[in-house]
């Protein structure tokens, strides 16, 4: 099969979606990798790179969606990339469809088959894509949440670890996932005073027998609007597969905070947990909102791209690979955890949650596609 790399175009995104590694693995494979020149230049990644992994370069996007079968990405495609899928690609990225009719809209007229990395997921619920984007994102949000607490970074001027003799910051995380996980070993080892709170009760467990130190607590709406009304920083870390994040701090919650705190909403390209969110880059990332910094970077381990490439190409390699030996068809058919990644085939909705969230008909993938498992 033909592979194909584009640019990332997307604003400040530096990733790419596929190592000279990646590449070296498929081309022994008797695939055909095309890649536009510079693609992964963001992260590192020289053209001449990929040419001794056994790569072709080509000069431009349109060039790679023509030669291409199976188109790989980071990042949901722009209208100027989506404009160039047609019914024989397959496009397997991050696709966050739930809060973009739009988006969904034009890969449903594409006639493409579109898989989201974010949906791929196991019978017990691992997802083995996501998981490495969210571990980077989880220790990326304490990081930015204890620079927007500087003073100089528009925050209230408070140290996250505090100092002798002095408290450290209250730091509130919603959601004990990954990212969730992640966050609380960052804050807490910097000595913040770190509460985490989820629904999963057997997630808290777990949380508590890895960070001992962390503070669990069962989320319900009166016991966010206590935390979080308290938080010097608040870290949005919620998911639920495929579909809109819930609302969980309303814009009154917000403004019961004391001026100057920041909040990090991690869950923002899934259309974010706190009202006030919306998307913003790595060149702008922050807006103030009822006196709250508010940092909601909707790519942000594309703040460090080589971290983030090998570890997302680590994860991805394996169903690239049998996307390009098996063709779409027999890889979904022969592995459930891919199959869940499919959100769109044949111009139908073949997720629920995107269906739902996006105003579709949902046709199940096993009424476009029998399976037999």
């Amino acid at each position: 099969m033909r592979v194909g790399v584009p640019k990332e175009i997307r604003e400040e995104e530096y990733r790419v979606a596929l190592t000279p590694a990646g590449t070296r693995e498929l081309s022994a494979l008797g695939h055909e990798v095309v890649i536009e020149q510079s693609a992964g230049a963001g992260s590192l990644f020289t053209d001449d790179a990929y040419e001794s992994a056994g790569a072709r370069i080509v000069p431009d996007a349109e060039t790679v969606f023509a030669q291409a079968d199976l188109i790989v990405k980071v990042k949901e495609p722009l209208s100027e990339e989506y404009r160039r899928l047609e019914p024989r690609h397959v496009l397997f990225t991050f696709l966050h469809l739930a809060p973009d009719r739009e988006l969904t809209r034009a890969l449903l007229d594409s006639g493409a088959t579109c898989l989201a990395c974010e949906t791929v997921e196991s019978a017990g619920g691992h997802r083995p894509l996501l998981a490495p984007m969210s571990e980077i994102a989880g220790r990326l949000a304490p990081q930015a949440g204890a620079y927007f607490l500087e003073r100089a970074g528009g925050g209230k001027g408070k140290l996250l670890s505090g100092a002798t003799g002095v408290k450290a910051a209250n730091v509130v995380i919603l959601g004990a996932g990954i990212a969730g996980r992640n966050a609380a070993a960052i804050a807490s080892g910097l000595g913040a005073h770190t509460k985490v709170l989820d629904t999963d009760i057997e997630a808290l467990h777990t949380l508590v027998r890895l960070l001992p130190s962390v503070q669990t607590l069962h989320s319900d709406q009166l016991t966010i609007e206590e935390e979080v009304s308290k938080a010097d920083l608040v870290i949005g870390a919620v998911l639920v597969s495929g579909a809109r994040t819930p609302l969980l701090v309303s814009e009154d919650l917000v403004q019961s905070m004391q001026k100057g705190s920041v909040i990090v909403d991690l869950s923002v390209d899934q259309g974010g947990c706190v009202a006030t969110s919306h998307p913003t880059t790595h060149r702008s990332p922050t807006f103030i909102k009822h006196g709250m910094v508010h940092y909601c970077v909707d790519n942000m381990p594309g703040a460090v791209p080589i971290t983030s490439t090998m570890a997302l190409t680590n994860a991805t390699l394996p169903y690239i690979l049998a996307l390009a030996d098996k063709g779409v068809v027999n890889a979904v058919r022969s592995d459930p955890t891919l199959a869940r990644g499919v959100n769109v085939m044949e111009g139908k909705v073949t997720l629920r949650e995107v269906a739902e969230a996006t105003g579709n008909p949902y046709f199940p993938l096993e009424y476009v596609l029998p399976i037999d498992y």
